[in-house]
């Protein structure tokens, strides 16, 4: 396959990243290196010529363009944890769990785009907000793991006092296992055999098992009836009393749990706030006016001014031709 390589001048030293990349791969690496793209420039482009001329001097590498800072870019699913950062918005706070192995924390995407919620990662090392509305704990690639990680921030401490002053805590996914009162893995699928105490705030407990569940999921929230487009990625099944107040149905079904006192949910639904019905619904509980949008909508407008704006930077006869 060709390789066009894209360096990202906001970090810095965007010259040594593309002439030092060459000097440390193997020839057959180098050798499919077709190009190269400078991204994320500030300012007049221009203003880079001479950079731009030296990369394709010492590398012999064909420049594609210089593409400018584009501002609407964090309205977009982040890619990996290096793009989880906190939402622009103001308003009511919504705090969210930033795990050493976090997972399909795009989830969040859809809030941090409310006008009214300010949506606060927190970072390991920081105390959850003690004014936040609701906190998130979101999926993770090793809920064992994370879940150590978690109490070593004392995170659950912070959870309980959180709970105490009257908060909302929602689990998805892996958070979801971590709030019950405890994770089983007899088989050591996501590392050595054992079991980890979880935070006991649902009474539940989860059996790690090596069945992937993958699929789409149609779903209905319990408490107000709309619907929810959702998508299932995990393993484990979770079990026990609270699971007789489903987050939601699936197939007539009873998905997730819910504490007696309503403040504490579990759910593996994925992707349920991008529904704008249901997400404003939520946050209608939680005492949040959510404004009237289509995240959808939204999402493709800025894609379409994403692809406008790459069009009109860079080479694209030439990427094509090259890709071809």
């Amino acid at each position: 396959m060709p390789v066009l390589l894209v360096g990202d001048i906001d970090r810095g030293g965007v010259i040594a990243q593309l002439v030092g990349t060459q000097a440390v791969l193997a020839p057959e690496d180098a050798a499919r290196i077709v190009g190269f793209v400078i991204n994320k420039f500030r300012g007049d482009p221009r203003l880079f010529d001479e950079g731009y001329r030296l990369i394709a001097d010492r590398t012999g590498w064909r420049g594609l363009g210089v593409l400018p800072w584009f501002a609407e870019a964090w309205r977009l699913p982040a890619e990996d944890a290096l793009d989880i950062g906190s939402g622009p918005g103001t308003g009511v706070k919504i705090a969210c769990l930033q795990f050493g192995r976090i997972a399909n924390f795009d989830d969040l995407d859809p809030l941090k785009a409310e006008p009214g919620v300010q949506v606060v990662m927190v970072r390991p090392g920081e105390a959850i907000p003690g004014d936040s509305r609701l906190v998130i704990l979101p999926g993770s690639k090793s809920t064992r793991s994370d879940l150590a990680f978690l109490r070593r921030q004392g995170w659950d401490v912070d959870l309980l006092a959180h709970h105490r002053r009257g908060g909302s805590i929602l689990g998805i996914c892996g958070g979801y296992q971590m709030l019950g009162r405890v994770v089983r893995d007899p088989q050591g699928i996501e590392g050595p055999a054992g079991e980890t105490p979880g935070l006991g705030m649902l009474q539940i407990e989860t059996l790690l098992t090596p069945h992937k569940r993958l699929t789409r999921t149609a779903a209905v929230h319990a408490a107000t009836g709309l619907p929810i487009a959702a998508y299932e990625i995990h393993i484990g099944v979770s079990e026990g009393p609270d699971r007789a107040r489903p987050f939601a149905t699936v197939a007539g079904l009873g998905e997730g749990a819910v504490s007696a006192d309503g403040r504490v949910i579990g759910s593996y639904l994925h992707g349920m706030f991008a529904g704008d019905a249901f997400r404003a619904a939520f946050l209608q509980g939680l005492g949040i006016a959510a404004a009237s949008r289509d995240h959808g909508a939204e999402i493709q407008a800025v894609l379409d001014r994403l692809a406008a704006h790459v069009e009109a930077h860079l080479d694209l006869d030439a990427l094509l031709e090259l890709a071809r």
